[in-house]
């Protein structure tokens, strides 16, 4: 009776966390799962030579890239950690991933409570969905996660069969490789790396297509199922993500092959079809997943410079990607359209975006500006390294992408910390700050005259 008692407690705890303090239940939520992840990383069984304990910076920094979803190492993923380390950071990976859909979702319906009841009735209406039944969303999520991966393991075993893996080591490379491809956590089981399958478009394509239903978010997943044969009512927040996330997978495809055409230690060594193929998968892992079939660090300082871009955009919102997401970006583009051309109103397929929206977009991007900025400024304090290969360093580690110039294991131990702190603050840190921004919106009776300061 006294254990019910208390477990009634805590529940009762957690739900009033999640009511009125979602932001600060993400946060502690996190930092329970990776200081577990963290423990278990620190067992000698999870080291490849089984003997000696992995330090705990590498532990640490192993934990939170996995956690955060982010693929950043200090130390080879596929060598230096034996199979039970390798399914504890893939589980990391999945928990991590699922977490941030759920507690993404979470945290909008919290939001959503704040809000007038005649505002939630008229987003009710338009979703089509009903607020308060959480425990179904949830199970969406659920579904939605384990379907999806289950169908990329189901892809890319046979693959692994074909390179001559046993039927074991194939599953387990199938497995891993889904999770962290629909999470875009990064990570790599093999040995060899993705470089083999630069030019395979059974292992690529999947890379693509599974980095691109993971990173679009599972409200825009939801919808689409809800919708799939009635596009015209998908909701203003899934065209945006949609048509934004392709043009810019678009664009970015073709410039940086245009950039790394001929390069001989990127594009240059590749066939036609594997540089279509490469220019392909750099198009979507610049956004979020960090998987690579060409090592960056070979790529040119104008190619570093635009994935720095695309990091910083990230992929939609409450998905498993991160960066200030596309919606943010797509708003603040349709607010410069509508200021260049003297509109009122910012308008986008048959919709106008509220003023309150704008303006939380641009806070957090204001905000995440302020963080890559401090922590470059850091970062070219503590090492000796320049400012491109820095910044690129950065803004992966902010925008949980996962990509590398190569410089993550030679950092020093201030700079390692200071990128956990950037990859926490980076998948976490956005999340619950967009939210706590969104409800702490009041209602003023007396309102000053209005004046206009010059701009520019």
């Amino acid at each position: 009776m006294a254990r019910l008692r208390s477990v009634l407690r805590l529940r009762g705890r957690v739900e009033r966390a999640a009511r009125f303090a979602p932001a600060r239940l993400a946060v502690a939520v996190f930092a329970a799962i990776i200081a577990a992840i963290t423990g278990l990383l620190c067992l000698p069984v999870a080291t490849a030579a089984g003997l000696e304990r992995a330090s705990f910076i590498d532990a640490f920094f192993t934990a939170t890239s996995a956690v955060c979803v982010t693929g950043l190492t200090t130390v080879d993923t596929a060598t230096y950690w034996s199979t039970f380390g390798q399914a504890v950071i893939i589980a990391g990976a999945a928990v991590g991933g699922l977490g941030i859909m759920t507690l993404a979702s979470l945290l909008s319906f919290a939001v959503s409570r704040h809000v007038s009841l005649t505002q939630r009735m008229l987003a009710a209406s338009e979703n089509q969905s009903r607020l308060g039944d959480v425990a179904s969303l949830l199970r969406a999520v659920i579904y939605t996660a384990l379907g999806c991966e289950g169908v990329l393991t189901l892809v890319l075993v046979p693959r692994f069969l074909t390179h001559g893996q046993d039927l074991p080591t194939a599953l387990w490379y199938g497995v891993f490789m889904a999770l962290s491809i629909f999470n875009n956590a990064g990570f790599v089981v093999m040995p060899e790396g993705l470089t083999p399958y630069a030019s395979d478009w059974w292992m690529g394509l999947p890379i693509v297509v599974g980095t691109f239903v993971g990173a679009v978010g599972f409200p825009v997943i939801l919808d689409i199922q809800r919708h799939v044969r009635r596009p015209r009512l998908w909701t203003l927040h899934t065209k945006l993500t949609l048509t934004t996330y392709t043009a810019l997978t678009v664009a970015s495809s073709l410039a940086i092959a245009v950039f790394e055409w001929t390069n001989p230690n990127t594009y240059g060594g590749l066939p036609l079809g594997g540089k279509v193929l490469t220019a392909l998968i750099n198009g979507v892992n610049a956004r979020s997943s960090g998987l690579s079939t060409i090592a960056p660090e070979h790529m040119h300082e104008a190619t570093w410079f635009l994935q720095d871009a695309l990091m910083f955009v990230g992929g939609g919102s409450a998905s498993t990607a991160g960066g200030i997401k596309v919606s943010t970006f797509a708003v603040l583009v349709l607010a410069i359209m509508a200021e260049a051309r003297g509109d009122r109103d910012i308008e986008a397929f048959g919709r106008r975006i509220t003023l309150s929206t704008v303006r939380l977009s641009v806070a957090v991007a204001f905000i995440g500006s302020t963080i890559v900025g401090v922590a470059t400024l850091l970062l070219l304090q503590l090492t000796d390294l320049t400012l491109d290969r820095i910044l690129f360093e950065v803004i992966s580690a902010f925008a949980t992408v996962g990509l590398s110039t190569g410089i993550t294991p030679i950092l020093p131990l201030s700079a390692k910390y200071v990128i956990v702190g950037l990859m926490f603050i980076g998948r976490v840190g956005t999340m619950t700050a967009t939210s706590a921004l969104a409800m702490r919106e009041r209602r003023r009776v007396i309102r000053m005259p209005a004046e206009r300061p010059l701009i520019g």
